[in-house]
């Protein structure tokens, strides 16, 4: 007698009843998957009611079939030759493991069910191959193709068409995109290029005799390429018209945005245009949003830190301030902390110059000096919306200090940012923006300093001793020359700089009751430090030295970022 067949429940029901979604929302998916004819997952995906990790994991339980996760995967290059690029990205696989001795193919597969691209992948491979197929998301999927293939040649074929005229006719063919103007495709590379390599910034920078491209990776800028200065003028063309500036004005700065695919998924660019004496510089802040949000345990901090910043946030009135300079991660770290918080029972409201990132459910508005709507104005409109939280793009004025404060004072929790050095050199500078200290006191939640260092390479990381002076650097001058550290080498995982990727080393400062009768009675940075001090505040410099001694960054690298000068004496 056979036995009876697996039933799975259809993919919403499962969702609805795992409590990952609600029956509105799916409603709302049908009908919207009724109009564009796209599969449930997907739409639940564009709509940001589910991510696509959790849609992964519910869809393997459905089907039965196990599941990897792509962004944690590194791709065997001997697999990876077996599948061309092209077949990759039209049967939407990646190959990431090859048995030598058994010929087993570890495929990930967004429909490891589909058995026609099963049947292609036997033709092409042949039957000496058997396969292996997991589950994986789309845009995960489509990323991880390109990261692991690589554009680099691409950008060489191009250049080589604009300098001999030659048309590699088999690379355009394989494109369903057809034929399009060498400089067209140049820039599309070389935004492609940037995201695989995991920039945060693509600057264009004309000189003299050529254009010089650089890469601001993990932090630091890194010369890409230098091309001809004749290619110049068009590739600014074409990139001003991408971000709709007016392409006739070269002597006045213009800002842009251009919102592409890429990878699978849709990124912004934030475009700066900037003239100079060889022409326009032209500057792309690269905005991931699935990079730009991370869970609040995901910001590395200590057991301790992260308890004291749970306090901190629960705390229903009151302004949380983040500081640090420019790239320091501070938009990062309060989107955590707002999608901590985010929940149907608040209403989250934000003001940001512009918006980088859109969050679900959360009610979003950019600056606009058009319409005069500033961060001020702003504050004071979305106090009339009955928000329960509000975060200000960033303090930049008295008038946006007075009515974040004001919004504190009312029943809001506020969140801003603010540029300082550390967390107690935040008093100081309202202060020199004219608030009073008896309205400071009581009504700041806390301070959050941070900076971003870059992490070694665990690849090539090599292991070392540190010296007489380093362990002083490193609060341990008993140990005299004993601590072990890793220092940076370079290989080509890391691109030969020793570091990939960053983290993220913060200083947390809770405010209470001594501490706001300090500030009332206008005591100095130095007498707030000391008695912050007391009370356990972990400044900058000593969790930077913690990430030292736990392997993950060097010395070096969190001497250039923070100051360690202080801890020799």
């Amino acid at each position: 007698m056979n036995a009876p067949l697996r039933t799975c429940p259809p993919l919403g029901t499962q969702l609805v009843a795992m409590g990952l979604v609600t029956q509105d929302q799916l409603n709302i998916a049908l009908r919207e998957q009724r109009h564009t004819g796209t599969l449930l997952g997907k739409t639940l995906v564009s709509l940001g009611f589910v991510s696509e990790a959790v849609l992964r994991d519910a869809l393997a339980q459905n089907l039965g079939h196990a599941c990897t996760d792509l962004t944690r995967v590194i791709a065997n290059p001997a697999a990876l030759r077996l599948i061309p690029k092209e077949m990759a990205k039209r049967l939407q696989v990646l190959p990431l493991a090859v048995n030598a001795d058994t010929g087993k193919i570890v495929l990930a597969m967004a429909h490891p069910d589909d058995l026609v691209t099963l049947d292609l992948l036997y033709r092409h491979l042949g039957n000496h191959h058997a396969l292996e197929p997991l589950l994986a998301g789309e845009s995960e999927l489509a990323e991880a193709i390109d990261r692991h293939y690589g554009h680099e040649l691409s950008i060489d074929g191009i250049l080589h068409e604009i300098e001999t005229g030659e048309i590699d006719w088999s690379s355009i063919q394989s494109s369903s995109a057809g034929y399009s103007q060498p400089v067209v495709r140049l820039i599309d590379a070389l935004l492609a290029d940037a995201v695989a390599c995991e920039a945060s910034d693509l600057h264009f920078e004309p000189e003299q005799g050529f254009v010089r491209i650089r890469y601001r990776i993990d932090g630091v800028l890194r010369q890409i390429r230098a091309l001809h200065r004749a290619y110049w003028p068009a590739m600014a063309v074409r990139l001003k018209v991408m971000a709709n500036m007016n392409i006739a004005e070269t002597r006045a700065p213009q800002d842009g945005r251009i919102t592409l695919a890429l990878a699978g998924r849709p990124l912004d660019f934030r475009v700066s245009v900037q003239p100079t004496t060889w022409g326009e510089n032209i500057v792309l802040r690269i905005l991931d949003r699935l990079k730009g949000l991370m869970p609040l345990d995901g910001l590395g901090l200590t057991a301790e830190a992260h308890d004291l910043l749970q306090r901190m946030i629960s705390r229903p009135e009151g302004i949380l301030l983040v500081t640090g300079p420019t790239g320091s991660g501070k938009t990062t770290t309060l989107y955590s902390i707002l999608s901590h918080l985010n929940s149907p029972a608040i209403n989250i409201m934000t003001l940001e110059d512009p918006v980088e990132y859109p969050l679900p459910f959360i009610r979003q508005t950019s600056v606009n000096d058009a319409v005069k709507l500033d961060f001020a104005s702003g504050i004071r409109s979305m106090m009339r919306q009955d928000p329960d939280v509000i975060l200000v793009g960033e303090i930049r004025d008295r008038d946006t200090a007075e009515m974040a404060l004001r919004a504190a004072m009312t029943g809001h929790q506020v969140h801003a940012t603010l540029h300082t050095h550390s967390a107690i050199g935040a008093i100081p500078r309202l202060l020199d923006l004219g608030i009073r200290p008896d309205i400071l006191a009581g009504n700041i939640i806390g301070i959050v300093a941070q900076r971003l260092l870059r992490r070694l390479c665990p690849h090539c990381r090599m292991p070392d001793v540190a010296s007489d002076l380093e362990c002083r650097l490193l609060g341990q001058p008993e140990a005299g020359g004993a601590i072990p550290v890793f220092r940076a080498s370079g290989c080509p995982h890391c691109g030969y700089t020793g570091y990939r990727g960053r983290l993220a080393v913060m200083e947390l400062l809770k405010m209470d009751a001594d501490l706001d009768d300090l500030l009332a009675r206008r005591a100095t940075p130095h007498e707030l430090l000391q008695t912050a001090r007391s009370k356990g505040l972990r400044p900058l410099a000593d969790d930077a030295c913690r990430r030292v001694l736990s392997g993950e960054t060097s010395l070096e690298e969190a001497a250039r970022v923070v100051d360690l000068s202080g801890r020799t004496g």
